[in-house]
C-alpha cells in the first residue's frame, strides 16, 4: 500500500477527524488534566511542523508534528494513526520522516512524552531507538508522563518500522 507523508497545515481536509480521535485515546486513557494536546492554533504556530500520511486515494492514516526548542531540540507530538490503518508501517514511516527533517534542520535531539498505559506507543518508541528519561518541562511532577529522547546524531535513523497506533500526545 503507497502511503505519502507530507507537510501539510492541519487545517487540511481529513484532518481533523485525527486530531479528534487522537483526543478521544488519550481521554480515555488519562484524565483531563494530564493531556497535553496541541490544538490547531498551537500546530500553527512559527517551529512547528506538522505531518500528514495519506493513501493512495488521499484518504488522512496518520499525523505527526515536531515543535523546535530553542536548543537544537525538537519535541514530538501529536503521533496519531487510525486504528484500520495500523500494523501497515505509518507510524514508522511518520516517524522516519519527521526525524530525517529534525536532522536536516540542525536539530540532535527529538524528546516526546506519552503516556504509561500507551503499551503500543512505549514498545513502539523503544524499538525506534528512544530511550526512557527523567519527566522535562510541562511533564515534570506528572503522574501520567513517561519521557523519550533519541540523540539524532549518535542513533541515526529508527530501527524496525512497526506501526504501534498512538504515541506522543
Amino acid at each position: 500500500m503507497l502511503t505519502t507523508i507530507a507537510i501539510e497545515s492541519p487545517r487540511q481536509p481529513g484532518i481533523a477527524a485525527l486530531l479528534r480521535q487522537s483526543a478521544e485515546y488519550a481521554q480515555s486513557l488519562y484524565p483531563p488534566e494530564s493531556n497535553f494536546l496541541l490544538g490547531v492554533d498551537e500546530l500553527e504556530l512559527p517551529g512547528v511542523t506538522f505531518y500528514a500520511a495519506r493513501d493512495a486515494s488521499g484518504l488522512a492514516l496518520g499525523i505527526a508534528a515536531l515543535v523546535s526548542q530553542c536548543d537544537g531540540t525538537a519535541e514530538l507530538k501529536r503521533m496519531f494513526v487510525l486504528p484500520d490503518a495500523r500494523g501497515r508501517g505509518v507510524a514508522g514511516r511518520l516517524l522516519a520522516r519527521a526525524e530525517a527533517d529534525a536532522l536536516a534542520a540542525g536539530i540532535r535531539r527529538v524528546v516526546l512524552e506519552t503516556g504509561p498505559q500507551s503499551d503500543a506507543a512505549l514498545a513502539f518508541y523503544r524499538q525506534c531507538g528512544y530511550r526512557e528519561i527523567a519527566p522535562f518541562g510541562q511533564y515534570v511532577g506528572e503522574e501520567f508522563s513517561v519521557c523519550f529522547a533519541k540523540d539524532l546524531t549518535l542513533s541515526g535513523r529508527h530501527a524496525a518500522d512497526p506501526d504501534r497506533g498512538a504515541g506522543p500526545r
